[in-house]
Order: structure tokens, then sequence, then C-alpha cells
């Protein structure tokens, strides 16, 4: 299973396999025809109150970690992790896309670690 990251401001590359925006916000900036997304999963994303709480603080990760994985667990993410399970079953590779500028420590990080630490 290859998963890959990618800022929405980085040019999409043939390499990236299937696009999957992750945000619950559209990118500011990036227009849609631009942007070479396959899907738009908004479930999937950090409610906005445990966003809002992160603020991107690294020294804040572990907690954000935690609860937003817990977020994925519960029902409300259900229809959009079987729409991201799929896709996966079809293809080799997928490109989970962000707007966050800190490319360590983001949501799709942390959802590429809950797909593959086989709780997708």
């Amino acid at each position: 299973m290859d998963i890959r990251l990618k800022r929405a401001y980085d040019s999409p590359a043939r390499s990236d396999g299937p696009r999957v925006l992750v945000d619950r916000i559209w990118p500011r900036g990036v227009a849609k025809k631009d942007a070479g997304l396959d899907l738009w999963l908004k479930a999937l994303a950090p409610s906005t109150d445990l966003r809002k709480w992160f603020g991107h603080q690294p020294e804040k990760w572990p907690g954000f970690r935690e609860r937003y994985l817990r977020e994925l667990r519960h029902e409300d993410a259900a229809s959009d992790l079987d729409q991201l399970r799929s896709l996966l079953q079809a293809h080799n590779r997928i490109t989970l896309v962000f707007a966050a500028k800190d490319t360590q420590y983001n949501n799709a990080a942390a959802l590429r670690e809950f797909m593959l630490a086989g709780e997708l």
C-alpha cells in the first residue's frame, strides 16, 4: 500500500495516483480545475474545534493525533473511510492532499499513519 502525502499547493503529478483532498475547507487560492483531485472526503478532516485547538503547534501533536484518530473511528467518518478503502483496493498508490504548511504535523500525516497501521 503506497500512500503519499502532498500539499494542495504542489502541482499534481502522474505518479500521484488518485488524489484525495482530506481537508474540511477548500485550500485558499487553489482553483478546482488545477487541483487534480479525484475525491474530496471532508468527513476525514478533523473537526473544526480540533483543528482550531491544534493550530499546527508541534507541541500539541500527540494530543491532536489521539483526538483525531478517535474522530476517525466515529461513525461520522465511516462513509468516507469506505470510499477511501475502495480506492485503495482499486489502485496501488494514492495521494492524500492537504493544505497545511507543516508537512510533518498535519491531519493527512496522521490519517496515513492510521491507514498504514491497518485501522482502515
